[in-house]
């Protein structure tokens, strides 16, 4: 089959490509950096994710299934989320004038409409926008990915290797369930051979406190330092003073709140099999050897 994937030279998407392209599947991508390195050496064909509905259905002709992962971490000069809602129900439009058969969405753990995190309730609108397209259609909703590119795990890991200290977000008791990139690809592509419409939960077997991934991570990498717990505005205003000299933005008012809040635990049984612990001990010397910038990553 012809398959789209917004994203194939980022993060998820690329796991995702990669699985297409071993089943044999024609890959295209619709993609915000056309001249970012392409990992799949000419293999997959690049139109442009610029959100204009008649350039994105011609991209579209002859597509089978859509698999979407496109989003935005947090507001960026004109890429805002609410400006990411639009621009979803502009590539769902698209999608259905071209008469793709699937859309395969990546959502997120516990989106809510009434939820006063941007984060969030943009992710309950552009789960409402596939719903409503009358496409045939699959979400799948991760809580936070782990891989060889993901941000949080990573950079947990960079700051054990740097600094004495741990600066936890309050008392670090609220939860996460980690998935792994490819686990969610595995997932995606199980939900694309489907025809009925479906929303799944996609995450892995372990629940941790924070505190406990802290200290997983930190044993894994053999850098365990002492957890020092700081009110949550405190440790925000630490992470700000920090992205000062990355270059990034290291941490997001609305992502302490989502933390907090028990939003990246799910109340299903996890889908996906592969545990942080493992991964790490087979990763320990990468994992948090550079920091990971998502400024660096989306926006130069």
């Amino acid at each position: 089959m012809k398959i789209a994937v917004t994203g194939s030279f980022s993060y998820s998407g690329k796991y995702i490509t990669r699985r297409l392209l071993a089943e044999g599947h024609e890959v295209i991508t619709l993609t915000g950096h056309p001249n970012r390195p392409d990992p799949f050496g000419g293999k997959v064909k690049a139109y442009p994710l610029d959100f204009d509905e008649a350039g994105m259905a011609a991209s579209l002709q002859g597509v089978d299934t859509l698999y979407n992962t496109y989003w935005v971490r947090f507001d960026q000069g004109k890429n805002t989320q609410p400006r990411a809602v639009e621009n979803t129900r502009r590539l769902v439009n698209a999608a259905k004038q071209t008469g793709v058969r699937r859309i395969v969405h990546i959502s997120i753990a516990n989106p809510s409409a009434e939820s006063h995190l941007p984060y969030y309730w943009g992710k309950a609108a552009n789960e409402k926008a596939v719903i409503e397209s009358g496409i045939s259609y699959a979400i799948l909703r991760p809580t936070v990915l782990f891989g060889m590119e993901d941000v949080l795990i990573n950079n947990i890991a960079w700051l054990l290797r740097r600094f004495p200290f741990f600066g936890q977000i309050g008392d670090g008791k609220y939860g996460i369930q980690p998935v792994y990139v490819d686990d969610l690809a595995v997932l995606a592509l199980e939900a694309g051979k489907r025809d009925e419409n479906l929303i799944w939960d996609a995450v892995g077997p372990d629940i941790f406190s924070f505190d406990d991934l802290v200290r997983l991570i930190g044993e894994k990498i053999g850098h365990l330092k002492p957890i020092v717990h700081l009110p949550p505005q405190v440790a925000l205003r630490a992470s700000q003073f920090i992205s000062l000299f990355v270059g990034d933005v290291v941490l997001t008012p609305e992502e302490v709140d989502g933390l907090t809040a028990n939003l990246l635990v799910s109340a299903e049984p996890p889908r996906c099999k592969t545990r942080l612990g493992d991964w790490l001990a087979e990763n320990r010397k990468t994992v948090g050897a550079v920091y990971a910038s998502e400024v660096a990553r989306h926006y130069r």
